[in-house]
């Protein structure tokens, strides 16, 4: 008997449709169900790799994790990540298949590519009790509605009922609501089985005339109505946290602060959640040299177009100002493309990322970069050289990088997709200031991330907090299943789920 579903969608992108996903998914777990998430198509930079090494978005990975269940390619059966603002790779059940621009990619790949997403939410329909079917950006983006693999063609397919979501905090959701629903076509207003407000703020006396009005006019019910959570702390999908941009949190000398460099074509952002959840240290996106000067640790973290970004740390005098940052002392770290950037050069030879088949790098590590063409994906564990620290991550890249003239590796990877192996990785300098690594994931291993936040603070000369804060997802996944089960009528999306009306 295929599993019963029920779809997700928004009257845009960043209205709260995966973090509703993921609440509802832990919900549903907590209630006995085996259930799992699925979005047909997303457009992300932050990506997860699978145990076995495909590779799928990090909202799917995050909702998996909330549903206790294992994250599969089915999950996210395509991904589009950009590579400029007209093409991006294509990566179809965990593998790339090319880059494509956008035009391209419509001509010769969806036509192929709908049979890829029914067959994998079909996998999970046979698999798992309850599909929760998240959708991106809005379903009434009438220009793509040819294109469509992922709002209202994957509701059909799954014969789900559609709860459509709009965030009240950025002002117009009745608009949105009604605005939307307008310009489905009517089969699709007939799937919709009603609406749920997010991010609300205030006396909800004040929004019943709204939400009156809204019933009214569309004939659709309102499932709930969810408040504004504040300190959430769940991963991002594919947007830069509001707490971590520039301004956004208090500095001072009594603080650790860490400078992200906010590079254009920056992914897997997420890595550092677990180090801005620490109370202690202010995190945030760096853009400008005064930004990074006044910085206690660097960090240049992942990049989909690394040759680019180096370029634009050049053009900007943000190089420069790296390198004045480790002449002074400070800690320097890269993590994937910003492993590479660090090192000596990188080469090109098959031309995988750009034009240049040779790119002088920030000659922080002595290393070299060579970019291949077959794409490295694998969840990893591994040893940190210098501490002793057993770590689990992941891999994601092109290039492959090796220390030059004795330079000393940062790790050791003891398993790559669950195969015992001895393999070097990383970089790191004689003064131990200066370190790179191919792996994601790092400052998610709660020992290895305290070693470092408490080396920083001693650099500084402050006493290291006691008792530094565990970065904990299953609490917040908790958080907001309780939040949801409070605000959202349950005993009607149980309803939706067996069918009735």
């Amino acid at each position: 008997m295929p599993a019963r579903s029920l779809m997700v969608q928004g009257t845009a992108s960043h209205v709260g449709k995966s973090v509703l996903v993921a609440a509802l998914c832990r919900v549903l777990a907590q209630d006995g169900y085996r259930v799992a998430p699925f979005k047909a198509q997303n457009m992300a930079l932050n990506s997860f790799v699978t145990p076995d090494g495909g590779e799928i978005g990090r909202a799917q990975a995050v909702q998996a994790q909330a549903a206790r269940v294992v994250p599969s390619v089915q999950m996210n059966p395509i991904l589009l990540k950009p590579t400029n603002d007209t093409d991006a790779q294509v990566i179809v059940l965990g593998r790339p298949i090319g880059t494509f621009s956008a035009a391209a990619y419509g001509v010769e790949q969806i036509p192929a590519l709908r049979r890829v997403v029914h067959e994998a939410f079909e996998r999970l329909a046979a698999e798992y009790d309850v599909v929760l079917i998240e959708g991106a950006g809005s379903p009434a983006e009438v220009n793509l509605r040819d294109r469509d693999l992922v709002n209202m063609p994957v509701a059909e397919i799954a014969d789900a009922p559609v709860l459509l979501v709009g965030d009240i905090d950025k002002g117009g959701v009745f608009a949105a609501l009604v605005g939307t629903l307008e310009l489905l076509e009517p089969e699709e207003r007939d799937r919709v089985a009603g609406f749920v407000i997010n991010k609300f703020r205030g006396d909800k006396a004040l929004l019943d005339p709204g939400l009156i009005f809204l019933t009214a006019r569309t004939g659709k019910p309102v499932f709930g109505v969810i408040p504004f959570c504040r300190d959430l702390r769940l991963p991002e999908e594919d947007a830069l946290p509001e707490r971590l941009k520039p301004g956004g949190a208090e500095t001072n000398n009594h603080r650790v602060r860490i400078g992200v460099v906010a590079l254009p074509h920056l992914s897997n952002f997420t890595d550092f959640d677990p180090i801005a959840a620490q109370p202690e240290v202010t995190l945030t996106f760096v853009r400008g040299p005064e930004e990074i000067a006044e910085s206690d640790c660097l960090i240049l973290p992942g990049s989909k177009s690394t040759v680019a970004d180096l370029d634009y740390l050049r053009e900007r005098g943000l190089a420069d100002a790296i390198r004045r940052a480790a002449a002074s002392g400070k800690v320097v770290v890269g993590i994937c493309g910003g492993y590479q950037m660090l090192g000596t050069y990188i080469a090109d030879p098959d031309q995988v990322e750009s034009e240049r088949d040779h790119v002088v790098g920030l000659g922080l590590l002595q290393v070299a970069t060579l970019f291949c063409r077959e794409k490295v994906t694998h969840q990893v564990r591994a040893r940190c050289r210098w501490s002793g620290d057993e770590v689990t991550g992941y891999e994601i890249h092109h290039g492959v990088s090796v220390p030059l003239d004795g330079t000393t590796p940062a790790f050791e990877v003891l398993e790559r997709s669950g195969q015992p192996v001895r393999i070097s990785d990383g970089a790191r300098s004689v003064s131990g200031r200066i370190w790179g690594s191919n792996i994601h994931g790092l400052f998610d291993n709660a020992s290895f991330r305290h070693r470092f936040l408490k080396e920083l603070w001693e650099a500084k000369g402050l006493p290291c907090p006691v008792g530094i804060q565990d970065w904990n997802l299953d609490r917040e996944f908790d958080r907001m299943a309780d939040l949801v089960r409070t605000h959202l009528d349950m005993v009607a999306i149980y309803q939706l789920l067996e069918g009735e009306k």
